[in-house]
């Protein structure tokens, strides 16, 4: 890969209504927060908000420098008008998303993306969820991906999953440049230990963490927490260790992972992440929870 990728990036799910709704003004206010403090990498799909994050980050990063950061987004839904659900995300339902993984379908998410952020080009270009799709994700959407990047339109193309069988049959089958794994590296969900991080590791893919803190159970566990959570919760307190410092800095110990995605509702949720990624851990409290 061509490009580095910073130690933290900002995720765009929140900026797309997830759970629950923001304003424009507080979604801008987010993206603010993150550039202020240095993050320089920002992460978005066509299916976050069905559109909405797309067109709220770029609004936030147009008047930056654009050498300055690093940009992904994802292909394999595209958003179209009508009904259809927009299930965890608080956006009216007068759209939808199709799922679409062929060549064709590739080329026009790229080209509506560009549209909704308003921006030249995008430097990492993900496959998004193909775990239905996996013979035309592979076949079709992974070389429409190989073509751009030769033909350098893009920097780098990858995978992003929340389940680590298939990221394993991609690294195997195909030659990524970078893979998202989204709640598999975490301190409640470790299956990307197994196979995918040595695997990546042993290939030189870096990998990027994200949804890291479980809807918040891993920042203030909830009164019916399960015992997992109360115990590391617990672990956390006798070591003096804020949980969430221990949540999002957790997948950094293995070293295919080469950064983390933190995602925020208001900008006080980016300054606390940011100061909780820089928080000691002492190797007790990696030791009580590895247990």
């Amino acid at each position: 890969m061509t490009l580095a990728l910073p130690r933290v990036g900002l995720g765009g799910g929140p900026l797309g209504n997830y759970l629950h709704p923001i304003s424009d003004e507080q979604a801008e206010a987010v993206v603010d927060t993150a550039w202020q403090a240095g993050v320089r990498y920002f992460d978005t799909a066509p299916f976050y908000g069905l559109g909405l994050s797309e067109q709220r980050m770029g609004r936030a990063l147009r008047g930056r420098p654009r050498a300055e950061y690093v940009l992904s987004t994802k292909v394999g839904r595209l958003v179209r008008p009508g009904p259809g659900g927009p299930g965890i995300f608080a956006v009216s339902d007068d759209r939808h998303v199709e799922w679409d993984f062929t060549r064709d379908g590739v080329l026009r998410s790229v080209e509506e993306s560009l549209a909704r952020l308003g921006l030249d080009r995008v430097d990492i270009l993900l496959i998004h969820d193909p775990d239905r799709h996996w013979p035309q994700a592979l076949d079709e959407a992974y070389p429409a991906l190989a073509d751009l990047r030769s033909q350098g339109v893009v920097r780098a193309i990858g995978v992003g999953m929340n389940q680590s069988r298939m990221l394993v049959d991609f690294v195997k089958h195909a030659d990524p440049d970078v893979l998202l794994a989204a709640d598999q590296c975490t301190l409640l969900r470790r299956s990307a230990f197994e196979e995918l991080l040595p695997l990546c590791w042993e290939r030189a893919v870096p990998v990027v963490a994200a949804s890291l803190l479980h809807r918040g159970d891993l920042v203030t566990p909830p009164p019916d927490a399960s015992p997992e959570i109360r115990r590391i919760a617990r672990a956390c307190d006798e070591h003096g260790v804020p949980l969430t410092a221990a949540a999002l800095r957790f997948p950094l110990r293995h070293p295919a992972v080469r950064s983390v995605l933190v995602g925020a509702h208001e900008p006080e949720q980016v300054t606390s992440d940011l100061r909780a990624l820089e928080h000691p851990v002492p190797d007790g409290l990696w030791a009580a929870l590895d247990r």
